[in-house]
């Protein structure tokens, strides 16, 4: 276990290996947030393809990556999510390298991912709301922002991409 801790830890932190062909910044904040929505999906079982397309569309748009980039970084939060014990592990890299409106991005494209498929779990709301918390997202916020990814879904529109880890 402690192996898998230390190569969790390298894997956000360390340049990605020449391998895997897929940059970040320093600090991992798309992977961890990647993560983060990976687990969302993940809750009720398999991912759907509306969920998962759903997802590779935002992490093109949200983080300017082409499909190939976008699907390699799937995985990689794919193993990511699956070695995690908890959120705290995404989120604290998420609060040391974005800033407050990108944590809010962030939230809003959990949400997204969330009404994906059209049914939205207790399970689901409760992840994002520990999630919300641990990014010191307020309440008012995060609702806010679940009623925008509703609304949005509903016209079938994208927010604008997120270019950096400043938001």
């Amino acid at each position: 276990m402690l192996s898998r801790l230390r190569q969790f830890i390298e894997d956000v932190i360390a340049p990605v290996s020449p391998r895997q062909e897929l940059s970040f910044d320093d600090n991992g904040y798309r992977l961890a947030a990647a993560a983060l929505l990976i687990h969302v999906i993940s809750l009720d079982g398999e991912p759907s393809a509306v969920e998962r397309r759903k997802l590779q569309l935002l992490l093109e748009d949200r983080f300017n990556l082409d499909a190939e980039a976008a699907s390699k970084l799937m995985a990689l939060a794919a193993r990511a999510e699956s070695d995690a014990v908890d959120l705290y592990q995404f989120t604290s890299v998420l609060m040391r390298t974005v800033n407050e409106e990108g944590r809010l991005r962030i939230i809003e494209m959990m949400w997204e991912v969330v009404y994906a498929d059209g049914n939205v779990t207790e399970f689901e709301e409760n992840v994002v709301w520990r999630a919300a918390d641990l990014l010191a997202v307020s309440a008012r916020d995060r609702i806010n922002l679940k009623r925008r990814a509703a609304f949005d879904l509903q016209r079938g529109t994208l927010r604008e991409p997120i270019d950096d880890a400043t938001g």
